[in-house]
């Protein structure tokens, strides 16, 4: 029973990871130091999609998922929890690197705003 609940934390944190992932940057448009969080995840995620690697928590949550008693399941999270839902074919290489893409496409106009805000911050007198 405990494997199954660790599993399920993995589950829950690796779905917050990309929820922070996608929809961060409109957090660090209220608070600005976010960015700091928000940056890295960024990276890592547009990283991961783009070089179609497999995140580390996916062969954790199947680790746990095995030693529960459980079969876990093949590819990534992406790939079993939401791909499946929208694209029942599975996760393809141009499926992943357009979601690389979409993760920069979403947080760079983001991320430029602030830019632009900061940079005519400083140069009004005062």
């Amino acid at each position: 029973m405990g494997y199954h609940i660790a599993a399920e934390a993995v589950l829950i944190l690796h779905l917050a990871f990309i929820l922070f992932v996608v929809l961060g940057g409109l957090a660090v448009l209220r608070w600005p130091r976010l960015a700091w969080w928000h940056l890295p995840t960024v990276a890592w995620a547009a990283a991961l999609e783009l070089n179609g690697w497999i995140c580390p928590l996916t062969p954790l949550e199947n680790a746990l998922l095995r030693a529960a008693g459980e079969s876990g399941y093949a590819g990534g999270f992406i790939e079993h929890y939401l791909i499946a839902v929208i694209y029942p074919a599975g996760l393809t290489p141009a499926i992943q690197l357009w979601l690389g893409i979409a993760v920069l496409a979403i947080n760079l106009p983001i991320y430029g705003y602030l830019l632009l805000r900061r940079l005519s911050g400083a140069r009004r007198p005062g």
